[in-house]
């Protein structure tokens, strides 16, 4: 396992365990993200990367380790707690209304209102934004005012991505963000990851499998295996046949245990 500096990294993890009862998910996980870094989180099912989204994200407390940002220890009570530290996930199922207008979908929960003690949804300045911001970031969508249902699944992530960026995001986190699109809309979105980058502010944490993509966009790598960091590394000082090599060793390894078992 990697050793982990103290200095510069935006959000980073020492020591990290969770477990459930008898199961532990997480051991001892360590890492760091850079500001405006895009990081790979890999790994087979089971291998801990839900379970440190959920402590990322303040879903979950671990049970022992230290989280920090920006060097000073932070502890996150909750969803909300994290929010408003700057995590901002964006999950496989994108938690967009279907029924719901691209701008509202923008401002869900966070609706900008008007008015004195009766206040009404300021719907003008939403679309504004919304539209500043879309364009901003280079989404495309045929107006912010189309039920969101009428997107493609790449607009719709985009969509989400952008309303998560709004929020003054600093880390984001994208779980599985082109699972199951094609390769035009994967493609769209990972256009989006990389203007995200260029722009800076955020840095990124993408959950992934796709090992062509992660080595498109991200920066380096962790790979967790057995509900550890089993290797941290600069993309280009790896590649996909090292990556793909590990996890089959792994898999090798862990059904040699079955059959001598």
């Amino acid at each position: 396992m990697s050793a982990v500096a103290s200095d510069g990294a935006v959000l980073r993890g020492e020591n990290l365990s969770k477990s459930f009862g008898a199961v532990t998910a997480l051991k001892d996980v360590s890492f760091r993200l850079e500001p405006g870094e895009v990081l790979a989180l890999l790994g087979d099912n089971g291998a801990g990367k839900s379970t440190l989204m959920k402590i990322l994200t303040g879903f979950h407390k671990p049970s022992s380790g230290e989280l920090f940002m920006d060097s000073q220890p932070v502890s996150f009570q909750s969803v909300r707690h994290a929010r408003q530290c700057g995590i901002e996930v964006v999950y496989q199922d994108l938690a967009v209304v279907s029924t719901l207008s691209v701008y509202r979908n923008m401002f869900l929960r966070r609706e900008i209102t008007r008015g004195g003690f009766l206040r009404v949804l300021h719907d003008k300045e939403m679309r504004r934004i919304a539209e500043d911001q879309l364009k901003r970031i280079g989404v495309n969508v045929p107006s912010v005012d189309v039920d969101i249902s009428k997107l493609s699944g790449g607009q719709r992530q985009a969509v989400a991505v952008a309303r998560a960026v709004y929020s003054d995001a600093r880390v984001l986190l994208l779980d599985e963000p082109t699972a199951a699109m094609g390769v035009r809309e994967s493609a769209q979105i990972l256009d989006l990851i990389r203007r995200l980058k260029e722009e800076g502010g955020v840095s990124v944490i993408i959950v992934a499998h796709n090992y062509a993509q992660v080595f498109d966009v991200c920066d380096r790598v962790n790979l967790l295996q057995n509900g550890r960091i089993a290797f941290d590394c600069r993309t280009k000082d790896t590649s996909i046949r090292e990556l793909t090599d590990l996890v089959v060793n792994e898999y090798r390894e862990a059904q040699q245990q079955v059959r001598a078992s």
